[in-house]
């Protein structure tokens, strides 16, 4: 058994750590939305340190004994028609230094008609992942730093072809009580494939955010600023469709900027209420925004909304986020807390 954990191990870790981003790796399902509330702060918060349990799919030092028997489960109608959701649950036995965490997610791509060479029907055919984690996390005695880890179990199905995979997720955060002052940083997606879905090796979406954020002292909001994909410098990539022709038939191809790189790195969100039954949020995204834009149009690409309530042992989430003017998209969430107290 330690021999297999140990090859485990090793396979996830040997894997080369490249900076990719969308439409350059496979498993792309790992990067998508976890609930409700990180899809209205925009994505990619990690420094969320309460009750909700489905933070620790970004940060795993989030983990922490606020989470106690909580279990959450969250769905969207992603583009296209597509269903995406999570579950996650949290146990603490030990206060403050030692809680396990498990989670799940899944995407599933619907029904496709298939067609041979020839334009000939074949039957439809269907595409699915999943993703299991198993997260700790660790509160050093006496110290305002705590660290964690998750161990993914990936599944893929895409009509005939089928991949395993492993990876990793480590975090690490910083916790300042008297300023209400929060900073952490998380490495997703350290690993790869076990088993591929044609013989060739494909990376996963190896990820670095850097995560700030802190509740105001005489106002109830906590504004968080998330820097993503800090494994990847230029990030920002011209589009031809910007291009410009002058009256001699020449091509100015976009330029993507110092200023405008920065951006794209970038997402802002606030919580009015962070520490009530209702919550209200507000986030946007700079690269999502910028990469669905369309020019000479106002489809507010980028921002997303969404609201929070609880109600005696359950809170309800939901979230609507603009990506672009032909589709958006609406998260649903549900937390449940089974203490006794």
């Amino acid at each position: 058994m330690l021999k297999r954990i140990a090859t485990l191990l090793l396979i996830c870790f040997s894997t080369t750590l490249l900076a990719q981003v969308g439409g350059e790796t496979t498993y792309q399902f790992l990067n998508l939305l976890s609930s409700p509330r990180q899809a209205a702060l925009g994505g990619r918060v990690i420094t969320t340190y309460d009750h909700d349990v489905t933070s620790p799919f970004y940060n795993p030092a989030t983990i922490n004994f606020k989470m106690h028997n909580q279990l959450a489960l969250n769905y969207s109608s992603y583009l296209g028609g597509i269903s995406y959701g999570s579950a996650a649950y949290a146990y603490t036995w030990d206060r403050r230094v030692q809680t396990l965490h498990i989670g799940m997610s899944y995407i599933n791509y619907g029904s496709f008609d298939g067609y041979d060479l020839n334009g000939m029907p074949t039957g439809s055919f269907s595409g699915n992942e999943a993703a299991l984690s198993f997260g700790y996390a660790y509160n050093f005695p006496h110290s305002d730093f705590y660290v964690g880890a998750n161990l993914k179990l990936i599944t893929s199905k895409l009509e005939q072809y089928n991949s395993f995979g492993a990876a990793f997720d480590v975090g690490a955060m910083y916790i300042n009580e008297k300023i209400n002052f929060n900073a952490a940083l998380s490495l997703r997606n350290m690993g790869g494939q076990i088993t591929t879905y044609a013989d060739l090796n494909e990376p996963i979406p190896f990820e670095v955010i850097l995560g700030l954020s802190q509740k105001l002292e005489n106002v109830p909001l906590r504004w968080h600023l998330t820097f993503e994909n800090l494994q990847k410098w230029p990030i920002g990539v011209s589009n031809p469709a910007r291009a410009v022709t002058d009256l001699d038939g020449n091509q100015t191809q976009e330029e993507v900027g110092f200023f405008n790189e920065v951006l794209r790195h970038t997402i802002i969100g606030a919580e009015l209420f962070p520490d009530r039954g209702f919550n209200l949020r507000l986030a946007y995204n700079f690269r999502r925004s910028e990469e669905l834009r369309i020019e000479e149009q106002r489809n507010f690409s980028g921002l997303s909304f969404g609201v929070g309530i609880k109600m005696n042992k359950m809170r309800f989430s939901y979230t609507h986020a603009r990506y672009a003017g032909a589709s958006n998209t609406n998260f649903f969430g549900l937390q449940i807390d089974f203490n006794n107290d």
